[in-house]
């Protein structure tokens, strides 16, 4: 059943994010065109300001799979009652805290943002504010229904709702902007479906998992040993924070909001890249967690972690290769030739950051582990170095300085910190781990000479001759890596599911 779940679960993310950027692909140019360069950009600065907020989580939500899954080896059901019973207080308390933070954020916005937004601006980030505010506040109990489903592998459900949120999400905002409602309307209506998600997520736990809540003579010492636990995830987190919303930040109060559009545009194609690994990672972070619990077994763990890697770099070299050849005219036909900026942008964010996307199933293992505290120093020492390097570039040459900040940076902590400690103290064997993913590298020249070719003899910013070429890049990406970089066990991932059709279909 678990197995099902996981194979269902996988299938229903690439579906979810297929959509999500499909719908997302054809929804942000009239979304643009619609709200206009100014407010776009203004709805991004104060995103990424309300983003801070998202740190009241204090790196708790990563913990309740670690202790829920201490619990559940004993079949101790009492003390997974208690723990849901002390998630759901602390995270009703945070929620209650982030909504009075997020009203005394906008009653000071002019403090806030500075001197460069105009009253009109000013005024509507007062609002977005206080609604952002809201939303989080009353998504933050939902943490411990999301981790309940998690840890029971429940992907089936939960890939679902997901599903529906992306196919949602659009179809209620663009009436609202068509409206002429703008941002506001946007945060209003992603706030509404955020409570109908978060409402089906707790009846499901109630209702089909059985969940069970104990506030009776809860264990305070359990809370003090998370606490210290997750001392170090609520570090990553305000790095997080730092080095992908510390930009538009920058740039908002240098600049004004149309530099934020920019960046923000750029900040979009980025999360589409990183989701293309997360997807993958957070379906095994139950199986990381048993592994580590019950053998702790490193080359178990260096197995799974170089094995879900490569499928990571798999996609993820279609996609950074994609952007590099056709990202200039896709951005231009997409959002506008007022952000072909954001092609440099993007380049600059989604390059380096490969490297620790091809690794991210490692953080899940550093913190079954317990080991993730020097991540946090690492990770403290790349934000340090984007703000030392991220605010002079960033004030001399705009969204560009900035991006190239963050990119040093992470290339320094990422290529070259976090790959010494998975080697030499956490216990994976990170030279195999390379030499896999460097096995790939015969099966991208191919590709890469043909994507040179289309850049430079087809006029890639003409619709029909994009998408030909577009498509025909995707085939011979596809054909080379089968050919030359795809072993046996990521073929069958393919072919397994295409036989099972084919025999359903035959039976009939």
């Amino acid at each position: 059943m678990r197995r099902n779940q996981l194979k269902v679960g996988t299938v229903l993310s690439f579906v979810s994010l297929i959509l999500g950027n499909l719908i997302s692909i054809v929804y942000t140019p009239v979304m643009l065109r619609l709200l206009g360069q100014s407010e776009y950009g203004l709805y991004n600065l104060v995103s990424s300001v309300v983003a801070y907020l998202g740190l009241l989580n204090f790196g708790f939500g990563s913990a309740y799979i670690r202790y829920y899954l201490r619990y559940k080896v004993k079949n101790d059901e009492e003390n997974i009652a208690k723990l849901n019973g002390i998630f759901l207080i602390v995270f009703s308390i945070i929620g209650f805290v982030a909504v009075v933070a997020g009203t005394i954020l906008a009653y000071n916005a002019r403090l806030v943002f500075g001197s460069e937004l105009t009253i009109s601006e000013l005024s509507t980030a007062k609002i977005l504010l206080i609604l952002m505010a809201v939303n989080m506040g009353i998504s933050f109990p939902n943490v411990v229904f999301t981790s309940y489903i998690t840890a029971n592998e429940e992907f089936i459900f939960q890939k679902f709702i997901e599903t529906i949120r992306v196919i949602a999400n659009p179809l209620l905002t663009l009436p609202i902007l068509l409206l002429g409602y703008g941002s506001i309307g946007i945060v209003t209506a992603a706030t509404l479906l955020s409570i109908f998600v978060e409402v089906s997520y707790a009846v499901f736990s109630f209702k089909k998992i059985n969940m069970k809540f104990a506030f009776k003579e809860l264990d305070i010492s359990l809370v003090k040993e998370m606490t210290v636990f997750s001392s170090y995830i609520f570090m990553n987190m305000v790095i997080d924070q730092i080095n992908w919303n510390l930009d538009k930040f920058i740039l908002g109060r240098f600049f004004g909001t149309v530099s934020v559009a920019i960046y923000g545009l750029a900040g979009q194609l980025n999360n589409y890249y990183k989701v293309l690994s997360t997807t993958i990672s957070r379906m095994f972070i139950p199986r990381v967690n048993t592994i580590v619990s019950t053998t702790n077994d490193n080359t178990e763990l260096t197995n799974l972690f170089t094995k879900i890697g490569r499928i990571q770099f798999l996609i993820l070299a279609l996609g950074g290769s994609g952007l590099v050849f056709f990202g200039k005219s896709f951005i231009s036909m997409w959002a506008g030739k007022d952000y072909s900026q954001s092609y440099y942008i993007a380049l600059l964010l989604i390059l380096p950051i490969t490297i620790p996307l091809i690794q991210n199933i490692g953080i899940e293992i550093q913190q079954a582990k317990n080991m993730h505290q020097f991540r946090s120093w690492t990770y403290l020492i790349i934000a340090v170095l984007n703000v030392l390097i991220s605010i002079p570039l960033a004030s001399q040459y705009g969204g560009i300085g900035a991006a190239l900040g963050t990119a040093l940076s992470l290339l320094v902590g990422n290529g070259f910190l976090m790959n010494w400690y998975y080697h030499n103290k956490v216990g994976l064997d990170v030279i195999y781990f390379w030499k896999e993913i460097i096995k790939f590298i015969p099966s991208l020249i191919i590709p890469f000479i043909a994507g040179t070719v289309m850049v430079y003899y087809i006029d890639l910013y003409k619709i029909i001759p994009f998408l030909i070429s577009a498509l025909a890049y995707l085939v011979i990406y596809g054909i080379s890596v089968w050919l030359m970089g795809m072993n046996q066990y990521e073929k069958n991932l393919i072919i397994s599911p295409v036989k099972n059709l084919a025999t359903k279909i035959l039976n009939r």
